[in-house]
């Protein structure tokens, strides 16, 4: 199943440059797999230690922030748009 991946500004040094990236998983979990074989060293810029979705990272199947579906179990269906957000904090 194929998807494309959002890639934020901070996160684009693994990806040459490119703003969306395909990418393939029926999981969130088996997409970051795919992201970081194709851009070595990504998913950990995504996951903590834990591996687990940092905290201040969100990341989007379609319009669902996947902390309220399923987390890295959510379901990527062919097609999907996936987008990864860096939280933003200032005063």
């Amino acid at each position: 199943m194929s998807v494309s991946v959002r890639v934020p500004t901070i996160l684009r040094t693994y990806t040459g440059g490119e703003s969306e990236v395909s990418a393939s998983g029926a999981t969130l979990a088996e997409v970051l797999d795919d992201l970081d074989a194709s851009y070595a060293g990504i998913k950990g810029r995504i996951l903590d230690d834990g591996g687990n979705l940092r905290r201040f990272v969100n990341v989007y199947v379609g319009d669902d922030d996947v902390r309220f579906l399923d987390d890295l179990a959510t379901a990527t269906p062919d097609g999907s748009r996936i987008s990864v957000i860096p939280a933003v904090a200032g005063g």
